[in-house]
């Protein structure tokens, strides 16, 4: 799995290619990420990238050219034609089920916009895919990319330390697309407040019940939505339903 990343400015990624978990994924080559800046493919001593659009407004655009001549070089350096992927806002947002997509494809091209955006015409030729993380607006890509970077090299084989543990991450179809449980660990009572006693009890039914109980409260009051898309789906069971009854109205 390879990505190519263009950005004005690569030298955001590289702490998360060498700090915590997931940079197994880069250092064990299961993900690779190359860093490539459109100013390299600009013209002029000044390596201009921007420039004011046309109509009038604030800010500025950034130039078609120099970023086809680095997906140009891009495509050569590749050994595949490559998806090419623009973050914002246009774009649905970043889900589980996208990003497990994009942790069994060969990778894409992440495009990281800058300025009041990119020329249109480069987004009509090239890009493929948009992606946007929510309803709001970051001053550019990068953390964008980082986030989908993130969620798709924590589900490559051997970068958690518990192969399984990603099964039971919200939105994940194996908890039925509910958000998670909480989670404790020791001392038993800190600052006066114990751990519940289902998890205490050794009782691996029980704790299990407790488990999915919760999560079906949280999702109730949190994420209703996710909740009734499980009930559509048939995910949710008798027990399931009884809990759910007994919850106060949200």
């Amino acid at each position: 799995m390879r990505f190519d990343i263009i950005s004005l400015f690569p030298e955001l990624f590289s702490p998360f290619l060498t700090s915590g978990v997931t940079r197994r994924a880069f250092e064990s080559g299961l993900v690779e990420l190359h860093l490539w800046n459109p100013r390299d493919f600009a013209d002029g001593n000044y390596r201009r990238v921007d420039d004011r659009p046309f109509g009038g407004g604030p800010g500025m655009v950034m130039l078609a050219e120099p970023l086809a001549r680095c997906l140009a070089a891009i495509q050569v350096a590749r050994a595949d034609v490559a998806p090419v992927v623009l973050f914002s806002p246009l774009g649905p947002a970043l889900t589980h089920a996208t990003v497990e997509t994009w942790s069994a494809s060969t990778g894409a091209v992440l495009v990281c916009g800058r300025y009041e955006g990119i020329d249109q015409r480069f987004i009509d030729r090239f890009v493929t895919h948009q992606i946007s993380l929510g309803d709001f607006v970051l001053s550019g890509g990068e953390i964008a990319a980082l986030a989908l970077l993130d969620a798709v090299a924590r589900l490559q084989p051997g970068v958690l330390n518990d192969a399984g543990s990603h099964q039971f991450d919200s939105f994940n179809p194996a908890l039925d697309g509910l958000l998670d449980c909480p989670h404790y660990t020791r001392p038993e009572t800190w600052e006066g407040h114990k751990v519940p006693d289902a998890l205490l009890s050794g009782h691996h039914v029980q704790i299990e019940r407790w488990r999915r109980d919760q999560r079906l409260q949280l999702t109730a009051e949190r994420r209703p939505d996710l909740l009734q898309a499980a009930r559509t789906a048939g995910r949710l069971g008798r027990a399931d339903e009884q809990c759910l009854k007994g919850l106060p109205p949200v």
